[in-house]
């Protein structure tokens, strides 16, 4: 990558890694569907004012209403839903971890498929190590939450993972056209619509988000959300996807993980086993062989 992309991957490690302790913070006291919903139709309504003051054509990026659809019911509203949802059964540090981890192999399994990614016996272990981890994690928080559905949650945050990966992968092409900013827009708009209305589907009611639910941290955490997180965080992955390939993009699963971790055990008082530890290290460690495994560079589309 380059120095430019290095800086921007530096910057979505730490801002990604701090979006955790917002989402839990959020979805104590808030309906979490509604509450992803109402970050991501904010952001979109600020990302595509910009496009447009950028001159940016609507009509074009509209012309690709097909790709536009897919991507943002793939990389928001299947993933952020069932990730805002199992956050409300897990901890943020244990969530952060799963997601951030798989996001790199699901990554690397979907650009093979497509025939971005070369098959390797490396990646076959890295795979292997990732299912062990898995596992472990599974029972940590079978044993430590059995009651409140934890292993549920965990189910809901690795669904996510392979659905914003599955969403990555295919937007290159879009983003590449259009622009990170538009694509951007269009995603997060349309991806919160279509969440706010799985939200109600699924029995979430709007009257819960009044202003009484809305705590300090809650509205702090939003906030957070929105302006980094969204406008500043998803903007950088939608550049790093398009100029570094989506493999290198999401080598951010090598450090968030770290501050997510440190800062629900810290803020949040989340607990943390000795389980959970290994099951974590067993993921990173996939993450990292899936990254570094293969020895083909991701292909760089033109601009």
């Amino acid at each position: 990558m380059s120095a430019s992309n290095y800086g921007k991957f530096a910057i979505l490690c730490a801002v990604w890694g701090l979006t955790w302790i917002a989402v839990k913070y959020g979805v104590t006291t808030l309906p979490p569907m509604l509450f992803a919903a109402l970050r991501f139709v904010t952001a979109g309504v600020v990302f595509l004012a910009v496009a447009v003051w950028q001159g940016r054509s609507m009509r074009g990026l509209a012309a690709d209403w097909l790709s536009i659809f897919i991507v943002s019911l793939l990389m928001i509203t299947l993933c952020y839903g069932p990730l805002f949802w199992g956050m409300t059964k897990v901890p943020s540090g244990t969530a952060a971890v799963l997601e951030m981890s798989l996001t790199p192999v699901c990554l690397f399994v979907f650009g093979m498929l497509l025939r971005q990614e070369s098959w390797s016996w490396a990646a076959a272990i890295g795979l292997a190590v990732g299912s062990i981890g898995l596992y472990l994690l599974f029972v940590g928080g079978s044993r430590a939450s059995h009651d409140d559905g934890a292993w549920i949650g965990i189910i809901s945050v690795c669904w996510a993972a392979a659905s914003s990966a599955l969403g990555s992968v295919l937007a290159k092409p879009t983003i590449a056209k259009h622009g990170s900013t538009a694509v951007a827009g269009a995603t997060t708009f349309l991806g919160g619509l279509l969440l706010a209305g799985a939200a109600s589907i699924c029995g979430e009611n709007i009257t819960d988000l009044a202003v009484s639910n809305w705590t300090a941290k809650a509205f702090g955490g939003w906030l957070f959300l929105v302006i980094f997180g969204s406008l500043i965080g998803y903007r950088l992955y939608m550049q790093l996807l398009r100029d570094a390939g989506p493999t290198r993009a999401g080598m951010f699963a090598f450090v968030s993980p770290a501050i997510a971790v440190a800062v629900g055990t810290f803020l949040a008082r989340e607990p943390l086993t000795a389980t959970n530890l290994v099951g974590m290290a067993f993921m990173l460690l996939s993450a990292a062989v899936c990254l570094y495994g293969t020895r083909a560079p991701p292909r760089r589309m033109s601009k």
